[in-house]
């Protein structure tokens, strides 16, 4: 049996040395390349594929976003990434989108081979070290998420407006105008926001609300 293989990489000529290492493989075929995100989403509909090789950063978008995109077709297709990009994020990235292997462009072309092969077998392809430290850096992130949202949740809807507009730029009196308080009122609210954010000034809590994903909210 051939496997049907489909190549994702913006780079034609590392595409099609990776189309000609994999085709010496009797039992692999590529039989598509694509170049980005969109290219992904239109063969998806005309191609039979069981596993793809992918590059993480692409011209318009990501490896994740493409292999989305495949999924919505070919749910049972396998996924391996190529990358030059090795960080934990993007490991950790790939693996949620549900990679069973990440290699970076440095690897062998035997390597890359086998690592399709076994993708095919349903291998998980990442060492079980390199495993436990991924995980264990998600479950930190998840714990930092629950910790920021919980700051978030402990905001009054007063405190919660004065960080809007400290966001959009306003100063304690601008506050202290548009809300119709007193100035003394607004410094009151701004120490006790600060206090639950663990910020040390309006900058940083302007920059962790952005970062903690907090909503606008309209005075």
């Amino acid at each position: 049996m051939r496997y049907r293989v489909l190549i994702v990489e913006d780079h034609q000529v590392v595409a099609e040395g990776l189309a000609a290492l994999l085709n010496e493989h009797d039992e692999l075929r590529v039989v598509a390349i694509a170049g980005g995100v969109g290219e992904v989403e239109h063969l998806a509909d005309v191609e039979r594929i069981d596993v793809v090789l992918c590059d993480y950063w692409l011209p318009d978008g990501t490896g994740p976003e493409a292999v989305a995109a495949l999924r919505l077709h070919l749910p049972d297709v396998a996924i391996v990434f190529l990358s030059a990009d090795n960080s934990d994020e993007v490991v950790l990235a790939a693996l949620e989108a549900g990679a069973a292997g990440y290699l970076v462009k440095s690897a062998a072309g035997s390597d890359v081979a086998d690592a399709v092969r076994r993708a095919i077998d349903g291998e998980i392809l990442v060492p079980a070290r390199q495993l436990a430290k991924l995980l264990a850096r998600r479950r930190e992130r998840s714990h930092r998420s629950a910790e920021h949202a919980r700051r978030l949740d402990s905001l009054t809807p007063r405190e919660r407006q004065i960080l809007s507009l400290m966001t959009s730029g306003m100063d304690n009196r601008d506050i202290a105008r548009e809300l119709n308080i007193s100035y003394t009122t607004v410094r009151s609210h701004v120490r006790h926001l600060l206090s639950k954010m663990g910020a040390r000034s309006k900058l940083e809590a302007v920059v962790r609300a952005a970062d903690w994903g907090a909503p606008t909210v309209a005075p």
